[in-house]
């Protein structure tokens, strides 16, 4: 290493600031401390025997693996549970779940786990398939009622490791700290958030995602973007979360109509694949906004699909958030290649707003929550329990409740 001369050495030598790097950080505010969780991530064509090895080292002899009729039909089942038996681990398959997973599903699917003295819980599926895995890891850690644990961190005993194989594009489940379970009796869905809900390790293979049918592919799709542009304005975002949401919502926008077209396009497949994880990345770590808030309350009373809801609902709220502060969404028109972006902050959220629209009717979303089954009578109870749903904190606008029976009656 060469030292300074002595004309130099010992003197402060003034160094030049950098310049500005075009980062989606810049302007929005003060740097902070952030954490950012993530499990082991695998990705790849062809990578779902990972799976098993991946199990095999979390120290499984008996998984649990949870799963749904359709990826049993679909031959998926079958080929993880030959890859579990070539590392000889003996495989209990439980797929008694519905989606929207219920509590008294989750509450079999625990006793399932316990009569057969599993020790690593496998999930092969979409969110609905997660989240039932992850109630059933909190049941065989901490018992009672899997509704006791609505909340932040309130499942306080350490979990059974999770492997997760996910075969939707959207949810996000598979990387996420959330759970989202319906809660029968009071027609909702109740959220609960801890970092022992991560995942210890995602196996992506886009192979699986050729076998979903349209409707599902749509849903989840929707539900990508709609965690890419929740994160990026979301009032916990951060520079780690940023390009992650970014990157999701261009994704999404410019390849999920593609894979509705041409299904078994590995590309198309590989490209939503990594959007799903990128916003699955985004979210966990700066939490969501209002649509899910909304949405949740939604399925839970109409035990719809996530991502339709959110695809009528989104729209909407980027319109009601962009009224208090249109700015934050003049990146993500840039990220989904909109001109608006070079005009106003307002004249970029409304286009982002309508470009939302345009591809939900483009994969064959309906347009209005009527369409779907919510009446007028509903509104106010909807909006009672979106206002407590724990993804309303940290939405980038507050809200009344006569403001949030308002969001729901234009979306209606």
């Amino acid at each position: 290493m060469r030292h300074s001369g002595p004309a130099t050495y010992g003197k402060k030598v003034p160094i030049p600031a950098p310049a500005l790097i075009d980062h989606p950080y810049n302007g929005r505010d003060v740097p902070r401390t952030v954490k950012f969780h993530a499990p082991e991530i695998v990705f790849g064509i062809g990578s779902m025997q990972e799976a098993a090895h991946a199990a095999l080292r979390l120290g499984a002899a008996r998984p649990l693996l949870v799963t749904d009729s359709g990826l049993i039909d679909a031959g998926w089942v079958a080929e993880l549970l030959g890859y579990l038996r070539d590392r000889g681990l003996d495989a209990t398959v439980w797929s008694g779940l519905t989606p929207n997973p219920k509590e008294h599903e989750i509450a079999a699917g625990h006793e399932v786990y316990r009569d057969h003295g599993c020790d690593v819980l496998i999930a092969l599926g979409g969110g609905s398939v997660i989240d039932a895995a992850k109630g059933v890891a909190v049941l065989a850690a901490n018992g009672g009622n899997i509704l006791d644990y609505e909340g932040v961190d309130r499942a306080t005993k350490p979990i059974p490791p999770l492997v997760m194989v996910p075969s939707t594009s959207g949810t996000g489940a598979d990387v996420s700290q959330f759970c989202i379970v319906t809660d029968t009796a009071r027609g909702t869905k109740i959220t609960i958030l801890g970092r022992s809900l991560v995942p210890d390790v995602t196996v992506i293979d886009p192979r699986l995602l050729t076998t979903m049918p349209d409707w599902l592919n749509a849903a989840t799709g929707l539900d990508a973007l709609t965690h890419g542009i929740e994160a990026y304005v979301s009032l916990a975002h951060n520079p780690l979360t940023d390009p992650h949401a970014l990157r999701a919502v261009g994704m999404v926008t410019q390849t999920l109509a593609s894979t509705i077209d041409d299904p078994v396009n590995m590309t198309f497949r590989s490209i939503m694949a990594q959007a799903a994880l990128e916003a699955g990345l985004a979210f966990t770590n700066a939490i969501l906004g209002a649509a899910h808030a909304m949405s949740h309350q939604v399925g839970g009373l109409l035990d719809l699909p996530h991502g339709v809801i959110n695809g009528i609902l989104l729209p909407h709220v980027i319109r009601f958030n962009a009224d208090a502060d249109p700015r934050p969404y003049v990146a993500i028109a840039a990220s989904i290649g909109l001109d608006e972006h070079r005009g106003s902050a307002a004249e970029a959220a409304l286009a982002v707003a309508d470009r939302v629209e345009t591809l939900a009717r483009a994969v064959g979303v309906p347009r209005t929550l009527s369409e779907i089954g919510v009446r007028e009578a509903d509104l106010s109870k909807l909006a009672q329990f979106a206002l407590r749903d724990a993804c309303m904190a940290t939405n980038p606008r507050s809200a009344t409740h006569a403001e949030m029976i308002e969001l729901f009656r234009t979306a209606l």
